[in-house]
């Protein structure tokens, strides 16, 4: 039907997905570009010219045109969801004035003026002196700041990739309220810039005037350009409809709007979700995110390299399933249920705790990874399911703590992410919550999440409850095995809670000795 159709645009790490959804929450067409190698001209460094990131944008949608029965006189909005914290420096014009600084990218900053007055009185009263401190040392605009200070003072505006992506559509210098997921001195309580008071300011400091204007999701934050529908294909003329970041978007698209219903994310970053309309921070100091629904919070703990540790295995032991991949012309990933289920839950005692990356406070910065209870009966299908294992136990501690701060049971998990498409890693995870797991009837998660942004700012739907109902659908159903389960509980309780707390100081002695991580 004329005008009833979405365009979602979700700008991953790996790759751009230019999708058209239905009001029902069906993917009509999708058009895919890769994003090639991000470059690291330092160890640890992940960066990107920007104008690529554009470039791949523009091809995945005149992609769309070319699939038979797609009608762009169709489309009826367009929402933008993109991967977070990704920045880019841009002039008066928009143009790029260095390479984004992806997500990705390690590189920190020491030296830094700490903060100080009221805010680092009260920081070193509660412990949280060191976190401030590895969150200025996190943060890229101290980093551009301190070691590029020319590009930093041609620096007309100070974007997200959804604020540069949002200004080569529209022309206007605005972004989402829902793409805020960064080092910037944003007040996420108040979901708005933060007040000329707040701390955030001394820890990153910079002038109000670089940062884009904002506009919660749902609201237009203008409407596509000529130059822009040159460009992509997209009709000019056509609103943009503010989404989310693509966790916040993903959390929405697999159907999450209750809190008592998570939402784990397996990709790079491992993460669980619980939609709230009220302010809570599960860890303190760190914020819930803003969630794709206006006014909400996006209640998050994440593992930073969790199904990272898929890709690594991949590249260290799987070189056999590679071949047999190649043969049978399907994804690796295909042939690792086969490994999972050739030993039991538990994997004979084979434990890991996930931290391959420091956190911030849970786990802290001297955190490690480390793996225990092994054998020589083991091997690497045991290696293999532990990693899973682990990632699920990581995130049902998370869930615990998220119950324990908000006082709302969790009773139902959905899946998204690349994970999610595994039935192995589908069923463990069941086995090892206790609870009902379901994955989102389509892959697109977040694509899908921001199309519901877009209905409901377009009136196409009259609320989330209603899109939800109408455009989320969940697909199979993994029941846990209640044998299964009490194998996982009793390692869940009576090792892996224990293992931390056990390991802590062993880690800070590696950090004394070795000097990894750094303290700032």
């Amino acid at each position: 039907m004329p005008g009833e159709h979405l365009l979602a645009i979700d700008h991953g790490t790996q790759s751009v997905r230019a999708l058209v959804f239905d009001l029902r929450g069906n993917l009509l067409a999708k058009s895919r570009v890769l994003i090639e190698d991000y470059d690291t001209p330092s160890p640890g460094w992940a960066e990107k010219d920007p104008r690529e990131f554009w470039k791949a944008v523009c091809q995945a949608c005149q992609g769309l045109w070319q699939i038979p029965g797609v009608s762009r006189e169709s489309i009826a909005g367009v929402a933008l969801t993109t991967q977070r914290s990704t920045v880019i420096n841009v002039d008066k014009q928009g143009n790029p004035l260095r390479p984004a600084i992806v997500w990705l990218d390690q590189r920190r900053t020491s030296g830094l003026e700490p903060v100080r007055g009221f805010w680092g009185t009260a920081f070193a009263l509660t412990g949280m002196t060191e976190t401030v401190a590895y969150l200025q040392s996190e943060a890229e605009a101290n980093w551009i700041r301190t070691h590029q200070p020319e590009i930093w003072r041609q620096t007309h505006k100070y974007l997200f990739l959804s604020g540069y992506l949002t200004y080569l559509l529209t022309g206007n210098f605005v972004d989402s309220v829902g793409s805020q997921v960064g080092y910037v001195p944003f007040d996420y309580r108040r979901l708005q810039w933060a007040h000329s008071s707040d701390w955030k300011w001394q820890a990153v400091p910079m002038d109000p005037a670089i940062l884009p204007d904002l506009v919660p999701p749902t609201g237009v934050l203008g409407t596509i350009t000529r130059s822009a529908s040159e460009a992509t294909g997209i009709p000019e003329g056509l609103p943009l409809i503010a989404a989310a970041a693509d966790k916040a978007c993903e959390v929405i698209g697999a159907g999450c709007l209750d809190p008592h219903i998570a939402c784990l994310s397996y990709g790079t970053t491992a993460t669980i979700n619980t939609t709230h309309r009220r302010y809570i921070e599960i860890i303190p100091l760190i914020p819930p995110y803003p969630s794709a629904v206006p006014g909400a919070y996006s209640l998050e703990l994440q593992i930073y390299r969790g199904y990272w540790m898929v890709s690594w295995f991949k590249r260290e032991f799987a070189q056999n399933e590679q071949r047999l991949a190649e043969e049978r012309g399907v994804e690796v990933e295909a042939l690792f249920d086969d490994l999972v289920n050739s030993v039991p839950p538990g994997s004979l005692g084979l434990m890991l705790q996930p931290f391959w990356s420091p956190g911030l406070k849970v786990p802290g910065p001297e955190a490690k990874g480390a793996i225990i209870g092994f054998g020589d009966i083991h091997t690497r299908a045991h290696l293999y399911r532990s990693i899973l294992e682990g990632v699920a136990y990581a995130l049902r501690e998370g869930a615990e703590r998220t119950s324990r701060r908000s006082g709302v049971p969790i009773t139902e998990i959905r899946v998204a992410g690349g994970g999610s498409q595994s039935n192995a890693a589908m069923q463990l995870t069941a086995d090892i919550f206790g609870l009902p797991a379901t994955r989102p009837h389509v892959y697109e998660a977040s694509g899908l999440g921001a199309a519901m942004d877009a209905a409901v700012g377009l009136k196409l739907h009259p609320d989330f409850e209603t899109a939800v109902q109408e455009m989320t659908h969940p697909g199979h159903l993994f029941e846990p095995n209640p044998v299964h389960h009490h194998v996982y509980d009793e390692l869940y309780q009576r090792v892996y809670r224990k293992m931390y707390e056990r390991l802590k100081p062993l880690y800070e002695e590696i950090r004394e000795i070795t000097g990894y991580p750094p303290r700032d």
